[in-house]
């Protein structure tokens, strides 16, 4: 047992270094839309393949712990959420750099006042809102916390619903500046998804600490 909890405690601790790796790709990826950060975007690159070392060590650890030590209860739950936790925040640290990649084929800096309508600083600070609020569920076990998160989503789902009619007026209006729309909006909408998965993750985390399903509506008890 005080070998299993030995392996839990570090599977828990390689958790949260993904949780600081993914969070930084989101905070480089506002830089290089936000600020026009150009140097940023090598950072998001170089940071990307540490995510995904990262992702195959927690995988392999999980593994390990199920191979060797058949958890069983809470402590299986757990396991098997850390899988789900760590492939949603590689996507998260996917979808950053996939920012960054639309930013490094973007011909200059966008229109601020297009930025504003769209409201990407919004859809930014309400993702980095979800974040913080999850984190803090996670490391603290705190369901209610973690349910708090699925409210906090909408406003990131309302900005993608209010930015495609902005996009598509900006580019009504600014036919030569037609690129932008189209990337601005693919930005919000990958923004939009990292809220998705954020949600996924606060689904495990209930999951594990509570034994109930969340997903697809659902609220049923498991049997671990």
């Amino acid at each position: 047992m005080e070998h299993l909890q030995a392996e839990l405690d570090s599977l828990r601790v390689e958790l949260l270094q993904m949780f600081e790796l993914a969070h930084s790709q989101l905070s480089k990826a506002q830089r290089a839309l936000l600020e026009n950060n150009k140097p940023v975007l090598k950072e998001l690159e170089h940071t990307e393949k540490l995510v995904n070392a990262k992702e195959l060590q927690i995988d392999s650890r999980c593994e390990t712990i199920l191979a060797l030590f058949t958890p069983v209860a809470v402590d299986l739950r757990f396991v098997l959420s850390a899988l789900k936790i760590n492939m949603n925040l590689e996507r998260i640290g996917d979808l950053a750099d996939g920012i960054g990649r639309t930013m490094s084929h973007s011909r200059g800096a966008f229109d601020e006042g297009f930025l504003n309508r769209a409201d990407a600083r919004g859809a930014f600070a309400a993702s980095f809102d979800m974040f913080r609020c999850l984190l803090t569920a996670f490391e603290t076990e705190d369901t209610l916390l973690a349910r708090e998160v699925f409210g906090k989503d909408k406003k990131i789902d309302e900005i993608t619903e209010r930015a495609i009619s902005t996009a598509e007026d900006f580019a009504r209006q600014n036919p030569e500046n037609l690129s932008q729309a189209i990337q601005l909006l693919s930005i919000i909408k990958m923004i939009e998804r990292v809220g998705d998965h954020i949600k996924n993750i606060a689904e495990e985390i209930i999951f594990y600490s509570e034994a109930r399903v969340l997903k697809h509506g659902r609220a049923n008890n498991g049997p671990l």
